[in-house]
């Protein structure tokens, strides 16, 4: 019922089907994405038009939002409490009492990865830091994986600075 030909014959339909998609998508691609000049120009604008000011003028209209250090002096810990929920599913803030992430007990001021008992440090914290300051903090909670790549800590980030500010204060608050 299942001879070397229908197994020819289907090989080949897919094989064909393959090489009719990929002619689809060559010919797509040169009929809405066509290299300028034939050698692949960044620009496949018809015509630019030159702005005063260029490129410069869209980096100014960035607002920058209030300094750390002025958020971080008037930080709340309590609020701080809340914004560390997320981070117990891996941290713990009971001295010596580790998780998948080492314990925050003492975090601010420590050296970073020395957390005794701990061994699951990939490393790329050393590379970037050397103390836990809350500056140093404040970098790595907006964006651990752009702060630190390489890092194991699977964390997105805070994007408030306020929020971080909060939380570094109760990570700061823990050890007295």
């Amino acid at each position: 019922m299942f001879d070397t030909m229908t197994l020819t014959k289907a090989t080949a339909g897919i094989c064909g089907a393959l090489l009719i998609y990929l002619f689809g998508h060559w010919a797509a691609d040169s009929i809405y994405h066509p290299a300028v000049g034939g050698h692949g120009d960044e620009h496949a604008q018809a015509y630019v038009i030159p702005v005063e000011g260029g490129e410069g003028a869209a980096e100014e209209a960035v607002e920058e939002g209030p300094a750390f250090a002025e958020v971080f002096a008037v930080a709340d810990a309590a609020a701080g409490e809340s914004a560390f929920r997320p981070c117990k599913s891996c941290h713990a803030v009971e001295e010596g009492k580790n998780g998948t992430g080492p314990s925050l007990y003492g975090v601010v001021g420590r050296g970073v990865d020395t957390m005794a008992g701990f061994t699951g440090y990939s490393g790329a914290l050393e590379e970037v830091f050397d103390v836990w300051t809350p500056e140093n903090l404040n970098t790595f909670l907006e964006n651990p994986k752009a702060a630190a790549p390489g890092t194991a800590m699977n964390f997105r980030g805070l994007a408030k600075v306020e929020d971080r500010a909060n939380l570094i204060a109760y990570l700061d608050s823990l050890d007295g």
